[in-house]
């Protein structure tokens, strides 16, 4: 559906599955699997597949803690995304790299989900993109001891309420790593 006009790609955003940001996040290795299969199936349907990699004082730029997780291996044909905020948007040329590829719905995955996770979906929203939550490829840190629930409450509610996330020409969603498509629906 997107509110972007002659956008009708869709891209796999993988962001911040960095060695600092998933060392200790919630069922951190079936994640990176699930990562790990919906790169695969996009590399093998053509589809654009997109890194965010975030900087700050806690990961410094080329430190190890900012370095992708092993398990993930970007291909340099892929486009890498600098940021340093929670929107992968803000502050990027993340609009210009999907722009170019005609993307206007993106599948969403990666870390931290009670931050860039939801900072990006909701930035993507606004900007007029169709945004997919695949809700077995996002994970966070316990940050329970900071007052906020477990990580499988904060995956749970996410996945749950961006499930019904609609707005005027553009719809939000969560889907399993086994139902993602990136051909949008006919009723798109």
């Amino acid at each position: 559906m997107t509110t972007l006009p002659d956008r009708p790609n869709t891209a796999l955003l993988i962001i911040d599955v960095q060695n600092g940001v998933v060392e200790s996040s919630h069922n951190r290795d079936d994640v990176i699997a699930n990562i790990n299969t919906l790169v695969d199936r996009a590399r093998s349907e053509d589809v654009p597949v997109v890194w965010v990699q975030h900087s700050d004082e806690h990961l410094p730029r080329d430190s190890e803690a900012w370095q992708y997780v092993k398990e993930l291996v970007r291909s340099p044909s892929e486009p890498l995304v600098h940021k340093l905020y929670g929107d992968s948007f803000e502050a990027t040329d993340l609009e210009s790299l999907l722009a170019e590829r005609s993307v206007g719905r993106l599948v969403v995955t990666g870390a931290q989900t009670d931050a860039c996770i939801r900072s990006t979906l909701h930035g993507a929203f606004t900007r007029g993109y169709d945004a997919t939550l695949v809700g077995d490829a996002h994970t966070t840190e316990d940050l329970t001891e900071y007052g906020a629930p477990s990580p499988e409450k904060v995956i749970a509610h996410t996945n749950l309420y961006w499930d019904f996330q609609k707005a005027p020409g553009r719809r939000g969603g969560t889907v399993s790593t086994a139902d993602v498509t990136f051909t949008p629906a006919e009723s798109d």
